[in-house]
């Protein structure tokens, strides 16, 4: 296969980089070893950062934040929720940080008002009677799945390509050009050989070790960060405790959910990364000084992703790492038409793919300016099922009252299914559960899939999509997942929902997990 732009990796940056290359009628094609979101991208908050997080320690950041948050805001605006956001101070909290807040926000052009603390408990009863400052600012939440899934199809749609679950496993150089990239298929088979003019690796935090393949370091730290998510919603705003970035200082509204975090921990391996209920009990502990109500809340799953950050490994701190992002040229590597693109925030993927665009048209001699600040992102109906709300009222405006409900916990109906399942099969693919559940509502709820999952299947194999054992396998693969987010957070109604699911699917069916309890 040839193409002009190999693009390594599909999180969101790897997917608005395909959507600005083809929006200036460059080729290209994407690759990813798994699915995508599948690393960070689909493992974070969900925040739209304002910039007011890092206004003391990271005005650089910060002011980017603002930028292309608002950029975000008017040309993806599907994908968000502009809920705003608190900026939460409780006794005990540093004085001097909070008087100083508001002109650190002047400074980055973020606006920050100051709002009355018996209002602003008013509109968010969940905060602490111990409240003794509150400032407003632009923050909202937005849906990294659709942000992605929406990016690739308009990229698509112009003619760029995806080969997902297949691996880059080595580089052909030829002289100071990569000649060619190898790469494996997760279900088998011969590799592949991709031939292209320019490659540029997006890999997140597997970008050390796909430039490492093409004999180029970066330095780069992972940070292991966990999040939590509650039965139900909190708050209607996102909810920042006002002090400098820790642990459990965020809460974001998710939908009918909340979820809290985040943790950072140094990781050395990218191997096996889950939550643990110590990390659990950490954020609980410290955002309960603002969010009392924390102490008894249901939470249904937690969730862990690594963070890519840019310095040395040996750093003392990795929340003192920049979240600013870097373009790589590999010049100083002997290598003329590689890129690495790594670092920076969910919130600023547009401007790191502008930039990283920009590199590779100026090398192909490309003279088509960047237009993904101004053109809109096109709302796709496949992409639409990953927004908390929109299966019920679709499934209510179908008039089809009788049409089975596949997962009851967020109304998903058959046609939800059927339409991502369609949808994937016209792209060339053979559909997974767990595609359908990163493409969806699918498995989100109390039940985590113990009842989705077998409804799910049973649907595929009654359409003739699932023979054989094939939906077993599915249904293994699928709850599996779904447990690793369940373990380090039961107890209480949650422990016994989980038992009856383990009764359901291991009595029942026969399935065992393959992986032991920690």
């Amino acid at each position: 296969m040839q193409t002009q732009v190999l693009i390594i990796g599909g999180g969101v940056t790897g997917t608005a980089l395909a959507r600005d290359l083809a929006l200036r009628g460059v080729e290209c094609m994407l690759v990813e070893q798994d699915d995508l979101n599948a690393g960070a991208s689909g493992r974070n908050h969900g925040l739209l950062h304002s910039g007011a997080r890092y206004v003391a320690g990271d005005s650089a950041a910060a002011m980017e934040c603002r930028a292309e948050g608002a950029i975000l805001k008017r040309v993806a605006a599907q994908t968000i929720q502009d809920t705003g956001g608190y900026f939460v101070a409780v006794q005990g909290d540093d004085e001097r940080y909070i008087a100083d807040f508001p002109s650190h926000c002047a400074r980055s052009g973020i606006t920050a008002r100051a709002v009355d603390v018996a209002a602003a408990r008013a509109q968010e009863p969940a905060l602490s009677e111990r409240t003794i400052a509150v400032f407003e600012v632009p923050d909202a939440a937005i849906d990294p799945f659709r942000l992605s899934l929406e990016s690739m199809a308009q990229a698509r749609s112009l003619g760029a390509r995806l080969l997902r679950r297949t691996r880059v496993v080595g580089f052909e150089r030829e002289g100071r050009r990569i000649r060619a990239v190898r790469l494996q298929p997760r279900a088998g088979g011969p590799e592949l050989r991709i031939e292209a003019a320019q490659v540029v690796n997006a890999a997140g935090a597997w970008a050390r070790e796909v430039a490492l393949l093409a004999g180029a370091a970066i330095a780069m730290t992972y940070s292991k960060g966990t999040l939590l998510v509650t039965h139900t919603r909190l708050a209607s705003r996102v909810l920042n405790r006002l002090r400098r970035p820790g642990n459990g200082d965020i809460l974001m509204p998710g939908g009918t959910v909340s979820i809290i975090g985040t943790t950072s921990t140094r990781v050395d391996s990218l191997e096996d990364v889950r939550p643990t209920t110590a990390e659990a009990d950490l954020i609980i502990d410290e955002a309960a000084p603002m969010l009392p109500a924390l102490a008894t809340t249901r939470f249904i799953r937690a969730y862990a992703g690594v963070r890519p950050l840019l310095g040395a490994a040996d750093a003392a701190d990795s929340r003192a790492v920049s979240r600013g992002f870097a373009l790589f040229d590999h010049q100083e590597h002997g290598l003329d038409n590689f890129a690495t693109l790594t670092g920076g925030k969910l919130t600023t993927c547009r401007l790191m793919a502008e930039r990283a665009a920009d590199l590779v048209c100026r090398r192909l001699g490309v003279t088509s300016p960047c237009v993904t600040a101004t053109t809109l992102l096109p709302q796709a109906a496949e992409c639409a099922w990953t927004a908390p709300g929109h299966s019920a009222r679709e499934w209510m405006a179908s008039r089809r009252p009788n049409e089975a409900l596949l997962c009851e916990c967020e109304m998903v109906p058959a046609s939800a299914v059927d339409a991502i399942h369609a949808a994937l099969r016209a792209a060339g693919d053979s559909p997974t559960l767990t595609d359908i559940g990163l493409r969806s509502r699918v498995g989100k709820g109390a039940c985590q899939g113990g009842f989705c999952t077998v409804r799910m299947a049973a649907h595929l194999y009654q359409k003739g999509d699932f023979q054989a054992r094939r939906g077993l396998a599915e249904m293994l693969d699928f709850v599996a997942e779904r447990w690793r987010g369940q373990q380090a957070v039961l107890w209480g109604e949650q422990l016994a929902q989980a038992e009856l699911a383990e009764a359901l699917h291991c009595g029942l069916f026969g399935e065992e997990l393959r992986e032991e309890t920690p």
